[in-house]
């Protein structure tokens, strides 16, 4: 089991992250926004790169699954430069996120 930091301020997607790595036996903090000190005791950090940019989350010293609209190209490239984890667009997250959280906490 993993302590999971969830930023994501859109409450019903934050509930649909929750809800799914906690029935993967994961432990979840969902916030609408990063604040350094909530990283403390985390493993994993699932973030919403519309709320916070991939730039600030490449020191977060833990991986990082960022997720972005389908459309958005830039923040797909901006969170490839930064080094996360993983970057992948929110329908992606949707379906494979407990896979996705198994992964990078594998690496």
């Amino acid at each position: 089991m993993a302590r999971v930091l969830a930023v994501v301020p859109d409450l019903m997607l934050g509930s649909r992250v929750s809800t799914s790595l906690r029935a993967s036996g994961h432990e979840v903090d969902q916030v609408g926004s990063i604040d350094p000190a909530a990283l403390e005791d985390i493993d994993l950090v699932v973030a919403d790169l519309d709320a916070v940019p991939p730039e600030e989350l490449a020191g977060a010293g833990r991986p990082v699954i960022g997720f972005y609209q389908h459309t958005d190209v830039e923040t797909k490239r901006r969170a490839d430069g930064a080094g996360l984890a993983y970057a992948v667009p929110r329908s992606r997250m949707v379906r494979e996120l407990p896979e996705l959280a198994e992964r990078a906490l594998e690496d």
